[in-house]
């Protein structure tokens, strides 16, 4: 294993998307969505272990979520933890830990994925990040996986690249566009021009650095003016100082649409967001009757291509739906259609309005 490979595990999301099941206090990166016996973060972290060392591996998280990280990894070092005092988006927890690595180790190449993303072919996904990896060392560029849509998905963004590779299975980007329509999104289908973007960065931390330097100035100084303390006892009164001030951007809109030395890889390694319960229903397995039911006790009578997450214990008794999400917590029940599944968010909204905190 490359001692100067680092990864960087983002899980500090609330998931709001998969309520009633995540929660605010408990989001779904630390859930067991899919049934398989471990959490989404738990099977990021071992995907990861299989080919970075695992001194090398960091998780950048909300502070209020370090003790449930600490407890569902416990082999991760506990100061390779680090808990950001505030949701500012993505740009500002990779300048953090480019910031931090750097002090560390100035030949620093970084991985940076989400903690809440299925990955089913490990060995095809480890094999496309070595490309990466390879890839980066060798030029100041940035990589971003690609994903083969297969069908005209509207709650992931999209990017389009050149059709010539500029070398094995490496092409440069020409677009990033964020969540289409679904017309736009059937003319990217049509055009084999556009990928879904995965969210998963590859890049030298020295290049990302001075591209922070470059499109975002202001957290650039931010983080580097008090880099020093980003390894010692003065870190955390750092990050209070820091994050205030820095602003709520993705790296995708503060520096990956506007850089130029932005590639991609193809890839197919049995890739989901997990973004929604609609993107759960595909990777889990179904009944004859295209039903995908988590919980022991679910009985299922004439009902069809619904999603259903029940506590284990429960009876619980379906009949005559047809491509709902049901979902049953002890204090929530939610029963939803699954084409309406985007107006999630906007549901927990209206829960917060009306009844406040108590059920978010």
């Amino acid at each position: 294993m490359n001692q100067h490979y680092y990864v960087a595990i983002m899980a500090g999301g609330i998931g709001s998307r998969f309520w009633p099941m995540s929660r605010t206090g408990y989001p779904k990166q630390f859930l067991d969505i899919l049934n398989t016996g471990k959490t989404l973060i738990q099977s990021t972290y071992d995907r990861f272990s299989s080919f970075i060392p695992e001194e090398n591996i960091f998780v950048v998280t909300s502070q209020e979520y370090m003790q449930i990280v600490e407890q569902q990894l416990p082999r991760i070092k506990k100061e390779n933890i680090l808990g950001e005092p505030s949701r500012k988006n993505t740009a500002p927890c990779i300048a953090y830990i480019s910031a931090k690595l750097f002090q560390k180790d100035p030949k620093a190449s970084l991985i940076v994925a989400p903690s809440d993303h299925s990955i089913l072919d490990n060995k095809e996904f480890e094999r496309v990040c070595g490309e990466a990896l390879d890839f980066v060392n060798n030029l100041n560029a940035f990589i971003t996986l690609g994903i083969k849509p297969t069908y005209p998905n509207t709650g992931y963004g999209y990017i389009q690249f050149e059709p010539m590779p500029v070398s094995k299975d490496v092409y440069k980007v020409k677009t990033f566009t964020e969540k289409p329509n679904l017309d736009l999104a059937k003319t990217f289908l049509a055009s084999g021009e556009f990928l879904w973007n995965a969210g998963i960065f590859v890049w030298q931390v020295k290049n990302i650095l001075a591209a922070f330097e470059k499109f975002l100035p202001d957290m650039y100084e931010l983080f580097m003016a008090q880099a020093d303390k980003l390894n010692g006892p003065e870190e955390a009164n750092a990050l209070k100082e820091i994050y205030p001030l820095c602003t709520n951007i993705s790296i995708d809109v503060g520096i990956m649409e506007k850089a130029s030395n932005v590639y991609l890889i193809p890839s197919s390694f049995g890739w989901s967001d997990l973004g929604t319960w609609n993107s759960a229903y595909e990777n889990i397995e179904k009944d004859y009757f295209h039903n995908a039911v988590g919980g022991d006790n679910v009985m299922v009578i004439d009902a069809v291509k619904c999603m259903v997450h029940v506590p284990k214990n429960k009876l619980v008794l379906l009949q005559g739906l047809e491509d709902f999400i049901v979902v049953d917590t002890d204090d929530v029940l939610m029963i939803c259609k699954k084409d309406k599944e985007q107006q999630i968010k906007d549901y927990v909204a209206e829960v917060k309005r009306r009844k406040g905190d108590k059920y978010l």
